[in-house]
Parts: structure tokens; sequence; C-alpha cells
């Protein structure tokens, strides 16, 4: 997530901050889970930061970490934008939901019967999980998270999907050669673009009192006449 202890404290209580102010914002129940996703990502930080503090290891903050991490966040994302879809987008966003909920489920029963470990590696934390068919699962895992923005519709949820799909990438290239782990930097640019995805949402609604009928008697203009008897 971040290089130091610090880094994740002061990042992660920037983005949960920002995750607060969404969910402040937020007008449709059914957008709150997108909403919550800095306040999710800012939590995982800060968990984080008490992994860096412990020094890894199998402690309660290294599971919280794995928890939020592999079967939390996947179902979260896909099952938040199918929420939050209009229904004409649905359809084609249950796969990403159902990879979501399968991999969560593999996830979870793998954390279930087999601990995690953390251990510091210079400027980045490494886990370790043991994950069967990690090709397979990983695949999964993308088409939940990242397939669900992107087949979302919205193009903030689209910008969204590709800014998380490239600071995935950069950061597994980053972590394989032990250099830093800068993902907390994403965390913090995604945070800032579902706050104006809800702030869109806020502002966009329709003006109380207009209806369809009203607005086609204004572009046909009033209409006139006399009865006779």
């Amino acid at each position: 997530m971040c290089w130091s202890a610090s880094a994740d404290l002061a990042a992660g209580s920037a983005v949960a901050a920002v995750g607060v102010v969404c969910l402040a914002r937020v007008r449709r129940a059914r957008d709150l889970p997108v909403a919550a996703l800095p306040l999710l990502l800012g939590a995982h930080q800060l968990v984080e930061a008490a992994v860096w503090r412990a020094g890894g290891g199998c402690g309660p903050a290294t599971t919280a970490w794995a928890v939020i991490a592999l079967p939390v966040l996947p179902p979260w994302v896909a099952l938040g934008v199918l929420l939050a879809a209009p229904p004409r987008a649905r359809p084609r966003l249950w796969g990403p939901a159902a990879a979501g909920l399968a991999v969560a489920a593999v996830l979870a029963y793998r954390l279930a019967v087999r601990p995690v470990s953390a251990e510091v590696r210079g400027r980045l934390m490494g886990y370790a999980v043991d994950v069967p068919f990690a090709p397979l699962v990983l695949a999964g895992y993308l088409y939940a998270a990242l397939g669900s923005l992107l087949l979302s519709g919205d193009r903030r949820l689209r910008v969204l999907g590709a800014v998380l799909g490239a600071g995935a990438a950069l950061c597994a290239a980053l972590w394989r050669l032990e250099f830093a782990s800068t993902w907390c930097a994403f965390a913090a640019v995604a945070s800032v673009l579902v706050l104006g995805w809800v702030r869109r949402g806020a502002t966009g609604s329709r003006r109380p009192g207009r209806t369809a009928g009203t607005r086609r008697r204004r572009r046909g203009g009033p209409r006139t006449g006399t009865r006779s008897a």
C-alpha cells in the first residue's frame, strides 16, 4: 500500500476523510457502496500502518489487511456498481458480480484454513497467501473489481476502472522489483474520482416538480381554445 507506517497513516487518514465526505453527499441509497469505497480504501491503509508497526508477521492486523484486500474488495466493487447502474446496464454487470462472489468464497476459505503472513522488504510490505489456481482466481478478481467499473456505462466509473487498472499494473511491477509500494497514491486518486462521481449524482438529479407532462407542455406551448355551447 505505502512505503512506511507514517505514509500509510497519513494517506489512509486523508482517503478515509474523502470517504466520509462522499457518504455525506450521496443522495441515493443504492449509491452507498460505491460512495463508501474511499472509506474502505482508507481503512485498509490504516490497517497496514498497524502491520508496519508490528513488523509484519501473522497478527490480527495482517489478517484484517488480507480480509479487506482479498474476499471483501471484489464483491464490494462489483455489487456496488451493479446496484448503482441504470437498469439497461445491469445485464452485463451480473458476470462481474458472480465472479466477485465466487472469488470471495475461495479466498475467504483459504484465509480461514491457512494463515497469511507479512514481511517487511525494505520500503514495501510483502504478503504471503496460499491461493490455489492462482491465475484463475486473479483473473476472476480483476474481472470483478475492474471489469465491473469498465462495463458500468458511466464515464466517471470507467475512468476510475482505468486508473485502478493502471495503478495495479504499476504497483505490481514495482513490488516485483522491491522498489517501493505506491498503491496509496492511486487510492488517493481513486477517492477523488469517486467524490466527483458522487457530486455529479447529487447535482444532476431531476428538479422536483418538473414532470414529463410539464416538459411536453413547455415544448408545445400553452394550449388555448374556446368551448361552444
